[in-house]
């Protein structure tokens, strides 16, 4: 019985630390369960949402100081945004008209 109980309690943290944390909802807590991020980019997460309002995309995380494209794509499907579904990060739309038409060809 206290093997049964273990196992459960165990299969139930695993499933935490695969889900991924949404980065428009999540608390400074949740915001450090990820690789890299300590109290200060965490904060730095929250304060860009209370100026800027909710990420529209993962790759949103770029405009908050301390986080560049390596750090973003290091978080991988660890983040997700609202709305885009746990695990799949919702990526920006092209910026400019040739990229966009770089993205149609591809």
């Amino acid at each position: 019985m206290k093997k049964l109980f273990l196992g459960i309690i165990f299969a139930l943290f695993s499933l935490c630390a695969f889900a991924a944390v949404d980065i428009n909802t999540a608390t400074k807590e949740e915001l450090q369960t990820l690789s890299g991020i300590g109290p200060e980019k965490a904060q730095a997460i929250i304060d860009y949402r209370a100026q800027h309002g909710s990420f529209k995309s993962v790759d949103d995380l770029q405009n908050v100081k301390g986080f560049g494209e390596k750090t973003v794509a290091k978080l991988g499907d660890s983040i997700t945004v609202s709305g885009s579904g746990k695990g799949t990060a919702k990526k920006s739309s092209p910026k400019t008209p040739e990229k966009a038409a770089e993205v149609k060809t591809k």
